[in-house]
């Protein structure tokens, strides 16, 4: 970390945030709390523009004079209104995370990124060390800003870091860093496959000696080694989990799905002084996130799983890999450069469902592999699934939401999607 510009912090004049989303709003209040600074703010949405009573020539203006530029989590740069004054100050771009390090350079953390399974894996890790006696806090990506938290006697701070945030980060310094693994997504964002691994391997790049590096992946490490990074390597393996998995008792934790998350939190953990077996014992009360695999539903005929969170194929793959006898409901905004892999995995799928409001590519993706049907809807989808169902005279079925794309064609977020799908799951329910 460059130790001059911790010493001249406190004498910066002024900060420009732009973006005041959640975690743009954080930013602007923890500096008017903290600091003596003058904060301009900005957003590209006309209604907060007008509701601020923002110029955008003096935004513009700011933004060539602040000594920083805060930029919040999933702005673009590239798709900004203020693009070419905003390029010009590349360099003074920092983020929420930047801002936490640099006012708690005490406060001891835990960064978890990857594509999949960050927000499980730091609820499994908040949890173990919680049920440990652990002064624990959980922000970031995962909901909660992490200028929002209450460091009150030092708490111990596990961050779900997103590859946005990292992208912009500079002064980020994990005691201990989590990468838990790297597939194709947010390519429209990050341009190519190269610069979203670059930003996730930022959480490693100011870390100490005594600081701790979880990886799972063998190129994952040769990029490790190849940069210097100077904290100490933890080469994850899925083995100790698998061997004691059953003997946690969780239904949500008994799939194939959470070894990975499994196996880094008991690496975590275990650094932490937590042994094997209180591990297994604080899991057994853990409950799984919403819309992460999520069983809705389930008698000796059927379950209904909800996992609206897979906004991508890969993540997809982890629920049809590890059931059988699907009847899968896909589509909605898929990602950009997205291919689906179905080797491996369409023996266990029936027959899919396609919603949303890009059928085409879906179409595209699945035809001449798996049987499938255009529904549009979520409701629509259930109704047809079924109807199949009793067709088939299947005794045993997974109806499976797992969209594998974005839910912004139908629905404002991901939590909406699987709200709905539970909604419809109810109606069955009560039949």
């Amino acid at each position: 970390m460059n130790s001059n510009f911790e010493k001249s912090i406190l004498r910066l004049k002024s900060v420009c945030v732009y973006g005041l989303g959640r975690t743009g709003k954080s930013v602007v209040r923890f500096l008017k709390e903290k600091t003596n600074k003058k904060v301009h703010i900005w957003d590209d949405n006309p209604t907060i523009k007008n509701k601020h009573k923002i110029n955008k020539g003096v935004f513009s203006k700011n933004l060539n004079l602040s000594d920083f530029i805060v930029m919040s989590p999933g702005i673009n740069l590239n798709n900004t209104k203020l693009k070419k004054q905003l390029s010009k100050n590349k360099k003074k771009m920092i983020t929420d995370l930047d801002l936490f390090y640099l006012y708690n350079p005490k406060i001891k953390t835990i960064v978890v990124t990857g594509t999949n399974g960050k927000s499980t894996t730091c609820k499994i890790i908040e949890h173990v060390l919680k049920k440990n006696k652990i002064n624990v806090k959980l922000g970031g990506n995962i909901g909660n800003p992490v200028l929002n938290l209450n460091l009150k006697n030092q708490p111990l701070v596990i961050i779900e870091a997103s590859s946005f945030q990292l992208a912009y980060s500079k002064y980020i310094k994990p005691n201990y860093a989590i990468l838990l693994n790297i597939t194709k997504d947010h390519l429209d964002w990050h341009n190519s496959m190269k610069k979203y691994t670059e930003s996730k391997l930022k959480i490693f790049s100011n870390q100490e000696k005594t600081h701790f590096a979880y990886l799972n992946n063998k190129k994952l490490l040769k990029k490790f080694k190849k940069n210097k990074f100077s904290s100490k390597i933890n080469l994850i393996s899925n083995i100790a989990v698998k061997k004691f998995k059953k003997k946690i008792n969780n239904q949500y934790l008994e799939s194939e799905i959470n070894e990975e998350n499994l196996s880094f939190a008991y690496a975590v953990c275990k650094n932490l002084k937590v042994n094997e077996q209180l591990f297994i014992n604080s899991l057994k009360s853990f409950k799984g996130l919403p819309h992460r695999h999520e069983i809705i539903f389930k008698n000796k005929n059927r379950i209904f799983i909800n996992d609206s969170k897979a906004t991508s194929f890969e993540s997809s793959k982890f629920a049809l890999k590890n059931n059988k006898n699907i009847f899968w409901i896909v589509g909605g905004q898929p990602k950009h450069g997205d291919r689906f892999i179905l080797e491996g995995v369409k023996k266990n799928i029936i027959k899919s469902y396609i919603i949303g409001k890009n059928i085409n590519f879906f179409k595209q993706q699945i035809k001449n592999k798996i049987k499938f049907e255009e529904v549009n809807t979520i409701k629509k989808a259930i109704y047809q699934i079924l109807k199949d169902i009793k067709k088939l005279k299947c005794k045993y079925a997974t109806i499976l939401l797992s969209p594998a794309s974005a839910s912004y064609d139908q629905y404002i977020s991901f939590n909406e999607r699987g709200n709905d799908f539970k909604k419809q799951v109810r109606k069955y329910e009560n039949k």
